[in-house]
């Protein structure tokens, strides 16, 4: 098959340029070398000139098999930008992806999960567990972040030492998911971690002659907590604490929905979590909502009960 490897390198690094995330990158990089080897076993031997609608399909069917729509979803919408790079080279005139449409999904079909308060205690008595002082105030830090603000892993990993606005308790996040930038304010107590963590920073830096780091958050030797580092810390910490935490974005889920339920307006959590729909932010009402507890609260069964009461019956 004509320069699939050259353009599959072509194309990962048009996606560099674009500035999408190194997971992003692995990802995609991954299915459309799945893609090229595949192609390659065909036999007869085929042209990448040649591959139609029918050829994609078929290479969807068996990569897919069996697996999630959200899965087979991921798979069509790389192909189909791989065809339009394909188009840009001149390979194909037309792009055959353009009109296969992966399964509809359905966000709302399964509820976000959160992390419980005893969870969230054993976190965090966890984290004040660290003997190094640096590695137990940014572990605070960070955790109180997590839960407080709801940020993402990648938020949290580019906040630089610009972005912490202390003076006025606001954190400046970026706009590379959303496309807006936004600010996000923080509580008294989150400020008085990062406050201590910053403390520490500065001896740590100091120490290591790296005074010029720019970011917040830095590991034992200086360097930028990266998301990938910034997971895998999480997941010590869980198993630290015994925690059965599934992912990072938990954090994200329970800062959204504790916030509902404490009764913080449904556009006021679009705001901190920088939803650019309220769609996203509607779904967090499947797991905290006040006003359908409200709602069960004025059911008649309730009236019926009190004039009704069950009796109970004494075992012989």
């Amino acid at each position: 098959m004509r320069r699939w490897d050259t353009l599959l390198d072509g194309y990962i690094a048009w996606c560099e340029t674009c500035g999408l995330k190194p997971e992003t990158l692995r990802t995609r990089q991954m299915q459309l070398e799945r893609l090229g080897s595949w192609l390659k076993r065909r036999r007869p031997r085929i042209a990448l000139e040649d591959v139609d609608s029918t050829l994609l399909v078929q290479f969807i069917k068996q990569r897919t098999a069996f697996h999630a729509k959200s899965t087979v979803s991921g798979v069509v919408s790389t192909l189909r930008l791989m065809g339009e790079h394909l188009v840009r080279e001149g390979v194909w005139l037309k792009n055959p992806m353009r009109w296969i449409r992966g399964p509809r999904l359905d966000w709302m079909r399964r509820p976000p999960r959160r992390i419980g308060r005893e969870d969230l205690t054993r976190l965090w008595d966890a984290a004040q567990k660290f003997r190094e002082e640096h590695m137990r105030h940014l572990s605070v830090a960070m955790l109180a972040l997590l839960y407080s603000t709801g940020l993402r892993r990648g938020e949290i990993a580019r906040l630089n030492m610009e972005d912490w606005m202390g003076d006025q308790r606001l954190l400046r996040i970026d706009g590379r998911k959303t496309g807006q930038e936004r600010q996000v304010p923080v509580s008294d107590a989150v400020w008085r971690c990062l406050e201590a963590y910053l403390t520490h920073r500065h001896n740590k830096l100091e120490k290591l002659g790296r005074l010029e780091e720019r970011s917040l958050f830095i590991g034992r030797q200086g360097q930028r907590v990266s998301g990938q580092s910034l997971g895998v810390w999480v997941h010590r910490l869980a198993q630290m604490a015994q925690v059965p935490l599934v992912s990072l974005h938990q954090f994200r889920h329970s800062c959204a929905s504790d916030l509902l339920e404490s009764g913080v307006s449904l556009p006021q959590v679009q705001q901190i979590l920088g939803h650019a729909a309220i769609t996203s932010t509607v779904r967090y009402l499947q797991i905290a909502d006040p006003s359908r507890k409200e709602a069960i609260a004025k059911h008649p069964i309730n009236e019926f009960l009190e004039n009704h009461p069950v009796e109970e019956r004494r075992a012989a």
